[in-house]
């Protein structure tokens, strides 16, 4: 279909409503589908940022815990030898 000017083909043969309604619930659409992608995308983000903070956190008091429980073994066989000696 040929349009010889730009009011006739904004004006669509008639069917302009129809036709840019339809372009424009797509472009709502498209949009929505972005917006919320990327909120989710954040929302993801956010997630294994904090998952990666909590990690870190366990392993800094896993190595705190075997370093006081090395400390207490030391602790304690030192107590041992101090009692066999004398």
């Amino acid at each position: 279909m040929q349009f010889d000017s730009l009011s006739d083909f904004l004006h669509m043969g008639g069917y302009a409503f129809y036709v840019w309604l339809s372009y424009g619930v797509g472009f709502v659409l498209l949009l929505l589908l972005f917006l919320i992608s990327k909120a989710q995308h954040n929302s993801v983000k956010q997630q294994i940022a904090k998952r990666q903070q909590r990690e870190v956190k366990l392993r800094q008091a896993a190595e705190q815990h075997k370093q006081q429980v090395q400390q207490e073994n030391k602790v304690s066989s030192e107590k041992v030898s101090t009692e066999v000696s004398s």
